[in-house]
């Protein structure tokens, strides 16, 4: 099970996931917060932090963002990955 950021965190990137998080599995890009899918252990800190409910696990996530299990786990296999979130 792989936690996914989807929509609602676009613009908001509030912080507040990052902080609970004992992995240090969450990054900032251009748009978003994003979870590291490899490093993240699955223990759900994060789920009850976000003031957007933006975060869900990939089999959770509503059907009409379901293309951001995608971009999630994408973006960190591109040129430019997301980088440590500035606290």
């Amino acid at each position: 099970m792989t936690y996914v950021i989807a929509e609602p965190c676009i613009g908001v990137k509030d912080r507040s996931c990052v902080d609970v998080c004992p992995v240090d599995c969450i990054y900032e890009g251009e748009d978003q917060l994003y979870i590291e899918p490899d490093e993240c252990i699955d223990c759900g800190a994060c789920v009850p932090e976000c003031p957007v409910t933006a975060i869900f696990t990939e089999e959770e996530v509503p059907p009409n963002w379901e293309s951001y299990i995608a971009k999630n786990r994408d973006v960190f296999k591109s040129d430019q990955p997301p980088a440590a979130p500035k606290r």
